[in-house]
């Protein structure tokens, strides 16, 4: 999510920040403060699996099984202790492992902190299998997990959960305990803000940090990322999601600092910080061991998974080539040197699109392509929307960190899009702590009258503030006020809710894709109850976000 609560620090960049000198102090001052506690009930002396078990990425023949092994008490995440140590692993088609179909094994070494994938391959398509891990005489949890379809398979039906930011100091995660629950997903996306690099307090909490994460200071080191990671999979919550259904990640900001871009960030300090190429090296190494993903094209998370003839998937990585963005007096939005996505990678999603046979394209995207323009909203709703969108609150009508911000970026795809006929694309979006349900137009200025090329489902927060938490009011207040002006200055907007957190369920057939809105009752509650919110679908052939008044 681009941030949030420093918007004021970004127009004075000649001086220099103060918590950044007390978080680079911090992150230096000794290994207790790099290492959380070792958790309460880890045996002293046998392998331990505290952090869960998870797989990613279905294949129609495979799938990435993951888990992290404590040999020892000391090797906690990011201590860079411990002794080799062999984990085996098992799939088999039933949960009691009677009739098991691939096993192995491979050895966790303190270089990848312990962590281990197996990409296991030869198994059936469009199936269901149970997984688990061992070690010295310890078995993990056992975990389901489930293939791809067949590429060349009629497919009448998919189910996908889809969440965005997640900020543990904000609440717990109730959405994921909900979406584990369910029973019925293919898969699910997380499309970004998985953890976040802040220190303790320092980013949206409603001023109120529910539960402390470690390490206190903000993240910079490769120790600190892995500390990080391993904090958040002692989430039972995100436990429970992960040994249901197989994830498909991509990474946004936060997974490095906030609003990233190729050469740094916002909420980075060359120098005093180390260097931006070590710590986004840092992030993405931790990134890779904690995540069952494969690495993909350059060592990123831009990568296309299919799914029989119903749908293909193109997730997208844009932090890792963006050019920096547009600030007061810094450039122009139109600038067609500057980019999102990078050459190469516009290149190969443009080429994807063109030549996809499924009835569906989807688009794993972080932040929103639908265009935004704010500057109608009254000084009351902007200056927090500007602070939650990290914005100068003057001088600025649109969030330049999203597609906004790269113009020409994004003439391009959807002339693309149009100029070659290509239907039924649909992006899936986070990062902007609200629910929405747009058209993508080709001219926003004269939209209706323009053309939509796409669809666009944005799913809102996992627990990371959005309006009502900036300006501390119940539920609902925000929301009822700044909607209908923000649908007024984007007649492609057709439902924007800017004050609830939770999930999404997409749910594809041959006819349409609809997304089904889920939102949790309280996010600083440990027992938060779900409920359904609102649907929207488009209808092949359309291009158009119609509403529907029954979840799926």
């Amino acid at each position: 999510m681009t941030s949030r609560h420093r918007a004021s620090e970004r127009l004075n960049s000649l001086a220099p920040r103060r918590r950044t000198v007390v978080k680079a102090a911090a992150a230096t001052a000794g290994a207790a403060l790099v290492a959380a506690p070792f958790p309460a009930g880890a045996a002293d002396e046998a392998p331990a699996f505290l952090h869960g078990v998870a797989s990613g990425d279905p294949l129609p023949d495979g799938i990435l099984l993951w888990t992290r092994v404590t040999p020892v008490a000391a090797a906690i995440p990011g201590s860079g202790l411990g002794p080799d140590t062999e984990v085996s692993w098992i799939v088999a088609t039933d949960k009691a492992f009677t009739n098991i179909v691939a096993k192995g094994s491979v050895t966790a070494t303190a270089a990848s902190d312990h962590t281990v994938k197996a990409d296991v391959r030869g198994l059936a398509p469009a199936t269901h299998y149970w997984f688990r891990f061992s070690a010295g005489g310890t078995d993990s949890t056992a975990a389901r997990t489930r293939t791809a379809p067949a590429a060349d398979a009629a497919v009448a039906n998919l189910r996908f959960g889809v969440v965005s930011c997640a900020n543990w100091e904000a609440g717990y995660f109730s959405s994921y305990r909900h979406l584990a629950a369910r029973g019925d997903l293919d898969a699910w996306l997380h499309l970004g803000d998985y953890i976040y690099e802040y220190g303790t307090g320092e980013y949206g909490t409603r001023d109120t940090v529910v539960r402390q994460h470690a390490p206190t200071h903000e993240i910079l080191t490769l120790a600190d990322y892995r500390v990080r990671h391993g904090k958040y999979k002692t989430d039972a919550d995100l436990q429970a999601l992960h040994a249901v259904a197989p994830v498909v990640a991509i990474w946004d900001d936060h997974e490095f600092a906030n609003d990233a871009w190729s050469g740094g960030a916002e909420n980075h300090t060359e120098g005093t910080e180390g260097t931006w190429a070590a710590r986004q090296a840092a992030a993405k190494q931790a990134y890779f061991e904690w995540m069952p993903v494969r690495p993909a094209i350059a060592g990123t998370t831009y990568r296309r998974l299919r799914f029989g003839k119903l749908v293909d998937l193109s997730l997208l990585d844009l932090r890792s080539f963006r050019s920096q963005q547009v600030s007061v007096g810094n450039g122009s939005v139109d600038d067609p040197d500057r980019t999102l996505t990078g050459r190469a990678q516009l290149d190969w999603l443009k080429a994807g699109l063109r030549s996809s046979d499924t009835t569906w394209r989807l688009v794993g995207n972080s932040v929103m392509i639908s265009p935004f323009a704010i500057g109608s909203l009254s000084a009351d709703l902007l200056k927090p929307l500007a602070k939650l969108l990290g914005l100068p609150q003057e001088g600025l009508a649109l969030n330049t960190d999203q597609w906004d911000g790269y113009t020409d970026d994004r003439r391009e795809l959807l002339a693309h899009l149009r100029s070659n006929a290509i239907r039924n694309t649909v992006f899936l979006t986070g990062d902007i702590h609200m629910a929405w349900a747009n058209d993508v137009p080709v001219d926003a200025g004269t939209y209706p009258l323009s053309a939509s090329a796409a669809t666009e489902f944005v799913v809102t927060s996992v627990t990371s503030d959005n309006l009502d938490d900036l300006v501390k009011v119940p539920e609902g207040t925000v929301s009822a006020v700044a909607a209908p002006i923000i649908k007024l200055a984007n007649r492609h907007v057709h439902w924007v809710d800017t004050d609830r957190h939770g999930y999404g369920v997409l749910d594809i057939t041959a006819d349409r894709a609809q997304m089904d809105y889920y939102v949790v009752s309280d996010k600083t509650k440990a027992n938060a109850t779900s409920s359904w919110a609102r649907s929207y679908r488009t209808r092949t052939g359309t291009q158009k976000v119609e509403r529907t008044y029954d979840p799926v």
